[in-house]
């Protein structure tokens, strides 16, 4: 399988194609989504709840990103992989913003980033594209913005809400973003975002119209139980599997049945 670029991101739209995208953080995960012929990897600021156990994402650092990024791209051999830029990485200034945003690029070999926001960091993208960095906005509920919007809850759903959510995707669209994130929006606007904008939509949490879906790989999987949102489709539950294995090796090993003969050197 061939490596999956922007090209046949951007082209999946007008063919009517989804685009599947999920979240990882380390080597091990990252291969296994790869594997499993994802089209996009976010190695998402939600690293700071999933994996480091933080309330929310604004602890987690840009050189953390960095960190984990390297590792994903590390074990990557077919999905795009797109860094995610976190808080106070680019919200100080544009000479910064592309500063860092280089580092996906330059440092990890990460084919493209993304950034919370509409209106506000319009000229950032801007300023990313014009120094060749591909970019995916991100708007509606930002988790960066948890203070300011009083928690997670669901943009968009008065009429001025929307009406301003619309605005600034074509905003964030005319200043070069190829692609932007919508996050807990009602599927109604998603759609009409979706139908109006050339570029494409990736949900979460934002219905089924969008050009494409990504959902939180530990959510997807059961690692994460802190809390689930409504979007969340848990296929699997990983965390009562490695309960499982972890006891009965416990018990063996109390019991003087592991390590075994078979186990053991002679």
């Amino acid at each position: 399988m061939p490596k999956f670029t922007i090209h046949d991101f951007l082209k999946k739209k007008p063919e009517r194609k989804k685009i599947t995208m999920l979240t990882a953080y380390d080597y091990p995960f990252a291969q296994i989504v790869d594997e499993a012929g994802i089209d996009v990897i976010l190695v998402g600021d939600s690293l700071g709840m999933v994996v480091q156990g933080h309330e929310n994402t604004l602890p987690v650092t840009m050189d953390e990103m960095i960190y984990h990024t390297k590792m994903v791209t590390r074990a990557v051999k077919n999905a795009m992989v797109i860094g995610d830029m976190p808080f106070m990485s680019y919200q100080a200034g544009i000479e910064e913003a592309v500063k860092n945003s280089v580092r996906f690029l330059k440092e990890v070999g990460a084919s493209a980033i993304k950034l919370e926001g509409g209106a506000e960091v319009a000229e950032h993208i801007r300023a990313m594209t014009r120094a060749d960095i591909p970019v995916m906005a991100h708007i509606g509920l930002t988790p960066q913005s948890i203070h300011r919007m009083g928690g997670y809850k669901v943009q968009g759903k008065t009429k001025e809400s929307a009406k301003r959510l619309l605005e600034e995707a074509h905003i964030v669209e005319d200043a070069g973003a190829f692609s932007i994130l919508l996050e807990a929006i009602p599927a109604g606007l998603a759609k009409i975002i979706t139908e109006e904008l050339s570029i494409p939509t990736i949900g979460i949490g934002a219905g089924p119209h969008c050009d494409g879906q990504v959902l939180v790989l530990h959510d997807v999987i059961g690692l994460f139980e802190r809390f689930t949102p409504k979007f969340v489709k848990q296929y699997a539950n990983l965390k009562a599997d490695a309960l499982k294995a972890i006891s009965s090796y416990k018990e063996e090993v109390e019991k003087g049945t592991f390590p075994g003969e078979e186990h053991s050197f002679k």
